[in-house]
């Protein structure tokens, strides 16, 4: 049976969304609930569903597909890869695992003896970071991990323990021990908690899950001092802001700091999954050692084609000088909106509040209105669309927001 004959059988007999959806329902575990939408096929920002209705993707597959959907020199790349060498596992290197692995520690300006290993994801690239972590004990007495109330790392068991949301981590508790969560954006609390006892601290410098929440340069700065001089390491999560989400390499650039460890995913491989872990100097770089982690399918030569594909088409068609200035026009545009209270974030990662507890009714309005968004919290929208989004796009957003806000208001009960 030919790969389009397969295909064909798989996909017989369903029409619309509604019998995907049916399907859906008896074959997929329920850990997501029921999807919004059976989407078929993407192109740039838009996307079209199982019905054929076109949708503007603001939300990237929540800040993943930094190139929009079926780039056609990833696509070309990825398909060149994999007709080439797919799979070799970690016995084996590849040319692409090595150059990716030289290119994130030129775009994160890496010091001498800094190391990279990949991973699949953000939870499991900051999964390894746990066990870097652990591994900052030399004593003994360095058990404990800071990270942030609001925080959101990952839901495996290390990662997961790292994130602050008790609807998340109460149904697998007991976690990993040692974790400790401070206020966020308290520099006192941070100085106050990072002693000879700490191994690390965990930042994202802007937090999303948390309703798009940025860190201040002084906080980071803050962070690094406290760490340096209690022995800890400074670990920045940087899965869902790095590889141009602000109009930066990474977030923390402006905070003129070099940390101990960060983790990417995302928008790493352009929709393809890998993550990173990225150690910065050869004291850090060495307390993984052989045998200590692994993984079978992180860093593929398949993976990381798709990275340095992604990474080479952001270099060279002006994706980051595009990211701040539609960026940038988007958040102007947003804060003139009558029942926007606020607007926070940098580049294409985005949140703006609303005056009432309307944000869920006004992700489905959106969709309705053939536009893909996040709500966060009860009055938190979260926008991370394509990071080639244009301004023509972002003004069809804008013009159409009054509109959304006004349906997502009537349609939410007054006691919401």
């Amino acid at each position: 049976m030919s790969g389009s004959d397969a295909k064909a059988s798989v996909i017989t007999g369903v029409s619309n969304g509604a019998d995907w959806l049916a399907r859906y329902s008896s074959s997929l575990m329920g850990v997501f609930g029921t999807p919004q939408r059976v989407l078929v096929r993407g192109a740039g920002c838009l996307v079209w569903d199982a019905d054929g209705k076109e949708y503007l993707d603001l939300l990237g597959g929540i800040a993943v597909n930094a190139l929009g959907h079926a780039h056609p020199f990833v696509t070309s790349v990825i398909a060149s890869q994999l007709a080439t060498l797919g799979h070799v596992s970690n016995f084996f290197t590849s040319p692409t695992q090595i150059a990716l692995a030289e290119k994130l520690l030129a775009l994160s300006k890496a010091p001498a003896g800094s190391k990279v290993f990949f991973a699949n994801s953000g939870t499991e690239a900051n999964e390894a970071a746990f066990k870097l972590a652990r591994r900052n004990n030399a004593d003994g007495r360095r058990t404990k991990i800071i990270a942030l109330e609001g925080a959101f790392h990952g839901r495996t068991m290390g990662a997961l323990a790292l994130t602050a949301k008790e609807a998340y981590r109460a149904p697998f508790e007991p976690l990993p021990g040692g974790v400790v969560h401070i206020p966020f954006g308290d520099i006192e609390a941070l100085r106050a908690a990072v002693d000879d006892s700490t191994a690390a601290v965990f930042l994202e410098p802007i937090q999303g899950e948390a309703g798009v929440r940025p860190l201040s340069p002084e906080y980071l700065q803050a962070a690094r001092e406290a760490t340096s001089a209690a022995g800890a390491l400074l670990i920045l999560d940087e899965v869902q802001t790095g590889i141009g989400r602000t109009g930066k390499w990474l977030a923390s650039e402006d905070a003129g700091i070099v940390p101990d460890a960060v983790t990417l995913a995302k928008g790493l491989g352009g929709g393809f999954p890998v993550g990173a872990l990225v150690t910065f100097g050869s004291t850090t770089s060495a307390l993984l050692t052989a045998g200590q982690h692994g993984t079978t399918f992180g860093g593929n030569p398949v993976a990381t084609a798709a990275a340095l594909a992604t990474l080479h088409a952001i270099e060279s068609q002006g994706v980051l000088q595009n990211v701040l200035a539609v960026g940038a026009h988007l958040r102007e545009g947003l804060a003139v909106v009558e029942d926007v209270t606020e607007v926070r974030g940098e580049g294409l990662l985005i949140g703006f509040d609303l005056n009432a507890d309307i944000a869920p009714a006004m992700v489905t309005a959106a969709l309705d209105a053939g536009f893909i968004i996040n709500s966060p919290g009860p009055r938190t929208i979260r926008l991370a669309p394509p990071l080639i989004l244009t301004i023509e796009q972002a003004d069809r957003f804008l013009a159409a927001l009054p509109s959304l806000i006004a349906t997502a208001t009537a349609q939410t009960p007054k006691d919401a």
